[in-house]
């Protein structure tokens, strides 16, 4: 059957009970079939998916083959159901369920050149010592030695909380920051002989 899109985040062919003779009476235990096949959908501030949805009196079973879908449910379960990974939840007198794309995007990257030299997207060198930080856009980049190199590649989801630093303390507000001060001074870190 031809793709439909359920929320803004699923392209699925419905198989059950959508193709010809295959209804829910024909196909039991088998209800509903819906198969995402492969589709590219760019980065997204919002992660797509579907929203708070409603599900009593049967089984549903997500099976992830590439990709991955966070899910969460009123009972409290919920998770990332990763590459090979099959996610089974129990609607029985009813459960409210909502499905997303994983939150693998947008990350803060960058690497630093340690050894040699390389270019990176086809056109912009980065020689020895030098750090070279991505803009967050995009999903790859390409990184080419033109020597024998070594590359440092970082790259991690933004944590976004207040940052308040002084010297090996680093925390949150400046009030948890005199506190580890006060902390280390009161011999509250152990010791360690010199």
């Amino acid at each position: 059957p031809a793709p439909h899109f359920v929320g803004d985040g699923f392209r699925v062919h419905n198989f059950i009970p959508g193709a010809q003779r295959l209804s829910m009476e024909r196909m039991t235990p088998f209800i509903l079939l819906d198969y995402n096949s492969k589709f590219y959908f760019p980065p997204s501030e919002k992660p797509r998916g579907v929203g708070v949805h409603p599900h009593k009196g049967f089984e549903t079973v997500t099976i992830a083959y590439k990709g991955g879908v966070a899910h969460h449910d009123s009972s409290g379960g919920g998770g990332v159901i990763g590459v090979g990974d099959v996610q089974w939840m129990t609607a029985a007198s009813g459960i409210l369920h909502k499905e997303y794309h994983e939150e693998n995007f947008s990350y803060n990257t960058a690497l630093l050149v340690i050894e040699g030299n390389v270019t990176v997207n086809g056109n912009q060198k980065v020689p020895l010592d030098n750090f070279a930080l991505f803009e967050n856009k995009g999903e790859t980049f390409q990184v080419a030695a033109n020597e024998d190199s070594l590359v440092l590649v970082l790259s991690g989801e933004p944590i976004n909380e207040p940052i308040a630093a002084h010297g090996p303390f680093v925390m949150n507000t400046r009030q948890e920051l005199v506190q580890a001060f006060e902390d280390f001074n009161a011999g509250k870190f152990g010791y360690l002989e010199d």
